[in-house]
């Protein structure tokens, strides 16, 4: 309690969608609550006697604030002293005070059980103690990585898929971020995974995490390579990822549509067991890639559906970015040393777009405490946010397709492979299994995809807060703040010209563009290196020794950074958010092909920062064992387990059957039917989605992707260029030695973009994919560009 300058406070006024009510507030150690009583009520029954109503509790854990402004009253506003917090799950509440002291007591109660804990081991997931009905349920053995690569194929007692399972990484010394347990192909050793690893960010190399059940083939992904302004190449990380696209590759294409592809891997032992070192009759890699290229190259093969494949390399970045990232020993794959593989670059935008398009939406909604308005939908669609959404489901409908229909491989990543990459594998998937659409088969996804493979949702969501995110208004005029030594500094950076305006705004106003996310983009820790760069990067390149010392010193510098952990505001981004928002999008075009309900998504993001479980905290599962999360919090899975039936979606079919309609196993997001997720941001379907006018197109509702089919007779899509290494079309970046592929000059914007856009459809046109948006390099200004691609390296 050493934390709480005041316990209790009483006449409190809570103002929420413009209605006040009056009560007490108690702050705990773990939560705010606001505690009233409704006023007495006529019985329905009688029509006479008065009823009395129970109390009613708000409960509001700390970590769930986002924002916390303390307004102090003034004469000449006629307004109270409060509090206005802006949560995460999108709730907006404003306590009024008679007492400024009280006020400010509570304000800085607030702030030290926020944004002072220092430590994850403080939050409320170690001292929670369930009750039923989740007292008796362990979330924890939902998921073992063991059973479910074995219910993909995938064992030592299975026969011989192509594939084995690694024990590299199992002390987490190979790849401090990735699992412990690695599905690589059976023909690669791990020696030469060793060497692959360090020619990838983070050493995290191309790993399986996905295997179609019926064609074989595989969803794999990876951080970028090391390919920087020289070109470096690793032979073994070729010579992987060609092992990875040959595990489902036939020498004869099946005879008929509906045979599946032969499951044997060109490259497994004569055994059929896993083997650890390469067979000795196994052709070099060059050989290897000549034969493949010729029988998937064939212009004399049978050209049966589904037999030739079109293996792809998926960059989720836009070019630029990519581009960037050579300048510090990063960047994209250089596809004449992948001659076996097509690249796509898809567009989308990292983790500080998406940041900036949330809080655009968050200023349109802003006003939910004090008024029952409905926000502005023009607003809304300003904000970007349903682009991005369609833009991702679009690049999972790529790879669903790529795997499903045209029997492929696909590679993805793209910085360092725990974002955006995740976002790609785990919607994709939920398109390709059926499995993963049931309320088990989802957690698995999520705890294979986003926890065990290292999405880090201690920095991207920001569990501990931030002082940026506290602020004090009217400070110059209401007197010195004693207790928060930056409200000085936060005013200051305004002038007193708009600490005086402060005074005498009223309580619409109270959220200004200066107390939102003006910080976003400043670094206020100096820190110029960004997580996109190696810092061991050359070390890692010397010998397998290093590789193994560069997991340890990453180990050791975690476990230093954990004991003084604190929320920078500039890695937080909404990404799982986003996946769970696209989740909803095919939940809601296809609602009876999945088991779990809306509820289901909205309350798992609530308890994505309530951080009354143990699930999500730290940032990769090594940190998660180190910290002993299983023995010492519970799982999120045991609140969604012990009340299944709250989020089991009634219209649910399970039963699979692709030769009737609405039963196949692959589902397919419709961009054009993208639409706001109400009920997450707590507004109805009518305010934020409407009734849209009879000229304004899905596309416009979406933010608005350039229409294409008009100049090319495709849909718009997130991909922005296709690279092979004989050709290059879109924005990517231009061959050697090339000129009029790739990225066009700026000269050619008028009377270039028709052909462009003809090259890169005719581009996609034997590679089953969908469309392009139209937005190469060569449209943009180069204060465009310069803007792009510092926001890529911060």
């Amino acid at each position: 309690m050493e934390r709480t300058r005041i316990a209790r406070v009483d006449d409190v006024k809570l103002v929420r969608r413009g209605e006040q009510v009056e009560g007490t507030l108690h702050l705990t150690p773990h939560h705010l609550i606001f505690c009233h009583t409704p006023p007495l009520t006529i019985n329905e029954s009688d029509g006479n006697s008065l009823h009395r109503n129970k109390p009613r509790e708000l409960w509001i854990t700390y970590p769930i604030i986002q924002t916390c402004t303390l307004r102090l009253a003034h004469p000449a506003s006629h307004h109270p002293s409060s509090i206005r917090l802006r949560c995460r799950d999108f709730s907006f509440v404003c306590f009024c005070f008679s007492d400024e002291k009280k006020a400010r007591d509570v304000y800085d109660s607030i702030k030290a059980w926020t944004c002072k804990l220092g430590k994850i081991e403080k939050l409320y997931a170690f001292t929670y103690q369930p009750q039923a009905p989740e007292k008796d349920i362990n979330g924890w053995n939902l998921y073992d990585a063991r059973k479910e690569w074995k219910r993909q194929g995938i064992s030592e007692k299975l026969s011989d898929k192509g594939w084995r399972i690694s024990k590299l990484n199992s002390d987490y010394g190979f790849s401090s971020t990735y699992p412990a347990l690695l599905a690589v192909p059976s023909a690669i050793s791990d020696n030469t995974l060793n060497y692959a690893g360090r020619y990838r960010s983070r050493v995290r190399l191309p790993v399986l995490t996905y295997l179609h059940p019926v064609n074989n083939c595989s969803i794999t992904r990876s951080s970028q390579p090391l390919v920087g302004v020289r070109g470096n190449r690793s032979i073994q990380d070729e010579k992987l990822l060609l092992a990875i696209f040959s595990t489902s590759h036939s020498s004869q294409p099946p005879q008929t549509p509906s045979r599946p592809r032969s499951r044997q891997s060109p490259r497994s032992s004569s055994s059929g067991s896993p083997t650890q070192d390469v067979p000795p009759n196994l052709p070099d890699p060059e050989t290897l890639e000549d034969q493949m290229i010729s029988k998937t190259a064939s212009d004399d093969a049978p050209k049966v559906y589904g037999a030739q494949q079109h293996n792809l390399i998926v960059d989720a970045r836009p070019t630029v970015n990519a581009l960037a990232m050579q300048a510090v020993g990063l960047g994209s794959e250089n596809m004449d040393n992948y001659r076996f593989a097509t690249k796509a670059y898809l567009g989308i935008d990292n983790i500080h777009v998406m940041r900036e398009s949330l809080n655009k939406i968050i200023d349109t909604l802003k006003e939910s405490d004090v008024t029952p308005m409905p926000p502005n939908r023009e607003a809304l669609a300003k904000s970007g946010w349903l682009k991005h959404i369609t833009g991702i489901l679009d690049g999972a409908s790529l790879i669903a397709r790529q795997v499903a229909l045209q029997h492929s491989h696909v590679l993805i990543h793209c910085s360092d492979g725990w974002d955006r990459t995740s976002q790609l594998s785990a919607l994709s998937q939920l398109c390709l299994d059926p499995y993963y659409r049931t309320l088990d088969g989802f957690i698995v996804l999520v705890e294979k995809d986003w926890l065990s493979f290292g999405h880090m949702f201690n920095h991207r969501s920001g569990f501990l807060s931030s002082e940026k995110w506290f602020s004090i208004e009217n400070e110059r005029i209401g007197g010195s703040d004693s207790h928060n030594p930056r409200a000085g500094l936060s005013n200051s950076s305004s002038g007193a010209g708009h600490a005086l305006e402060n005074a005498f705004l009223s309580a619409k106003g109270f959220f200004n563009k200066d107390n939102s996310s003006r910080e976003s983009f400043v670094d206020s820790d100096g820190e110029l290196q960004p997580y996109d760069q190696s810092p061991s990067s050359n070390a890692n390149r010397k010998s397998p020794a290093s590789a193994t010392a560069t997991g340890k010193a990453g180990k050791e510098a975690a476990t230093s950074d954990k004991t003084t952990a604190t929320t920078k505001v500039k890695e937080t981004s909404p990404v799982f958010h986003q996946f769970l928002d696209a989740t909803y999008q095919l939940l809601h075009q296809n609602p009876t092909r999945f088991e779990f309900n809306e509820r289901f998504l909205r309350r798992l993001l609530y308890h994505l920062y309530s951080c009354q479980y143990g699930t999500f905290l730290y940032n990769n599962e090594r940190e998660r064992v180190e910290a002993g999360v299983q023995q010492k919090t519970r799982s999120v899975w045991d609140y969604f387990l012990g009340r299944r039936e709250q989020f089991v979606n009634p219209r649910y079919e399970g039963r699979v059957d692709d030769n009737v309609r609405g039963r196949e196993r692959l589902v397919l997001p419709k961009g054009e039917e993208v639409r706001w997720w109400s009920e997450v941001f707590g507004r109805e379907d009518r305010e934020m989605n409407g009734l849209p006018p009879t000229n304004t197109s899905a596309s416009d509702r979406n933010g608005g992707y350039q229409d294409m089919e008009e100049a090319t007779g495709i849909p718009p899509s997130v991909l922005t260029g296709l690279e092979t290494a004989n050709q290059a079309v879109g924005a990517v970046p231009p061959l050697k030695g090339a000129s009029g592929n790739g990225i066009m000059g700026s000269g050619e914007a008028g009377h270039g973009k028709t052909k462009k856009s003809s090259q890169l459809a005719a581009g996609m046109k034997g590679l089953g994919l969908g469309g392009v948006k139209d937005q190469s390099l060569r449209s943009k200004s180069p204060s465009k560009l310069e803007k792009e691609l510092e926001v890529e390296m911060q």
